[in-house]
Order: C-alpha cells, then sequence, then structure tokens
C-alpha cells in the first residue's frame, strides 16, 4: 500500500506542475534583459544623457501602436534611468545572445546606443535620438539616425506612442525612415485556409490541464486495482479459515 500512496502522490505533483508551468515563461513578452556595459555609454534622453559603465535592466512597456518603449532600470529595478522611443528593426538571423549596437564616436567619446535585440528574436528595436541630437550624431557618426521633433522630457509615455519619427541624414537633411531601419521580408500568401493555423495560437492549458487530470485518474484507476486485489484476497484468506 506504501507503493500505491506513493504513486498517487507523484501523479498528483505531475498534475500540479501541469497547471503551474506556464507562470514561468508569463513575463517573457516584455524583453527584460540584464546588461552590463563596460564602459561609458550615451543613451536617448535629454542633453546627451549618458549611463556610466555598469549592468542594467533593459525591458519593453505595452504599447498597442507599432512602435515600442524602452525603459532602462538599475541592476535591480528600483531605479527609472530613461524611457526611450523605438521603433522595430529586422535582421535576417537571430542569435541565442543579446546584442546591442552602437553608432561609432571618436577616441575618448561614448559610443551611442542604436539597437538592442532580444535572444532569438528576429525582431529589435532601433533608438529613435531628439531631433537634434539626432543631427549631431549623424554628423558625427556620418550615417542617418532617427529622430523625433517632440520634446522627450516633458512628454508622457502615452504621447510618446504615437510621436512622429525621422531620418537625418549627415547634411541634416530629413529622409525616409526605411534608409535607417530594414523594413520585414515580403511574406507570400499562404494557401491554407485560416483554419489552419488556429492551432498555433490556442493555449496549451487546456491540454496540460486535461494531461494532469489524466494523469490522476490513472492513479486511482491504480489504487483501486490493488485495493480490489487486496480486499479479494481477505476475503479468500477468510473462506479458508
Amino acid at each position: 500500500m506504501k507503493m500505491i500512496k506513493t504513486l498517487l502522490i507523484v501523479f498528483c505533483v505531475l498534475a500540479a506542475c501541469a497547471f503551474l508551468l506556464p507562470a514561468a515563461v508569463a513575463d517573457e513578452g516584455n524583453k527584460r534583459t540584464t546588461v552590463t556595459f563596460s564602459g561609458p555609454v550615451e543613451v536617448p534622453g535629454v542633453d546627451a544623457q549618458v549611463l556610466p559603465a555598469g549592468t542594467y535592466l533593459f525591458k519593453l512597456m505595452d504599447s498597442p501602436s507599432d512602435r515600442n518603449i524602452v525603459q532602462i532600470f538599475s541592476a535591480d529595478g528600483t531605479h527609472l534611468y530613461t524611457t526611450i522611443l523605438a521603433i522595430p528593426n529586422y535582421r535576417l538571423r537571430a542569435t541565442d545572445k543579446t546584442v546591442m549596437t552602437f553608432r561609432e564616436r571618436a577616441e575618448g567619446q561614448p559610443e551611442a546606443l542604436r539597437a538592442w535585440f532580444y535572444p532569438g528574436a528576429n525582431w529589435g528595436q532601433e533608438f529613435v535620438y531628439p531631433k537634434a541630437r539626432a543631427i549631431e550624431l549623424a554628423k558625427i557618426t556620418q550615417t542617418p539616425v532617427l529622430a523625433t521633433p517632440i520634446d522627450l522630457a516633458a512628454t508622457p509615455v502615452e504621447t510618446l506612442k504615437t510621436a512622429p519619427v525621422v531620418a537625418v541624414a549627415p547634411t541634416g537633411e530629413t529622409i525616409e525612415v526605411a534608409k535607417v531601419v530594414e523594413p520585414p521580408p515580403v511574406q507570400t500568401a499562404q494557401a491554407e485556409p485560416p483554419a489552419a493555423v488556429l492551432p498555433a495560437t490556442a493555449s496549451w492549458l487546456p491540454s496540460l490541464g486535461l494531461i494532469g487530470l489524466l494523469s490522476l485518474g490513472t492513479g486511482l484507476g491504480i489504487w483501486m486495482f490493488f485495493k480490489r486485489r487486496d480486499d479479494q484476497r481477505v476475503l479468500v484468506s477468510n473462506r479458508a479459515n
């Protein structure tokens, strides 16, 4: 009977794990990432904000628009350094590590943060600088820089989600944003009907719950089987006596 009780406990634990497992990956959507800079780094903000060498926490805010809002915190997440406007940028090959790209600067000057790519993702965040600073960076680095004309210091997050974004060339002229941000590849039409792709978007929580219930039912079935066999043995023994 001890073995039966042990099996029942194991099955119950498996059933509980089936329900609790999704909570372990619930926060992946905000791309929470810890990054360590070996030297000072300039980030979009007011008056060319520079972060000293150290460890920082990057994560996305929820945004219903096609823009992404990135927040940079201290390593323990208690202090917010800046909130950055970004737009999606595409790369052909995803990597299994976090990738930060920078705009090269003159020796002795902090590099300017350009984009952030989350591990395994083709889409990254191309950061947008205040227009005045973007023009300066474009001239220094001789590369186009994304810019916004709004005052980041006095702009609430809700306004950032719909803020206008342009690109400035090293000459100071405004150019198309597509010349700075890589657009996604053109997707060919799928011949399958919409119903064929519905299972891919469905939650797998019901399946895990079903597995847990089946496991529990199996355990109860085993327990009833052995209990009935023991009862039969007792009955036969009593008749023999």
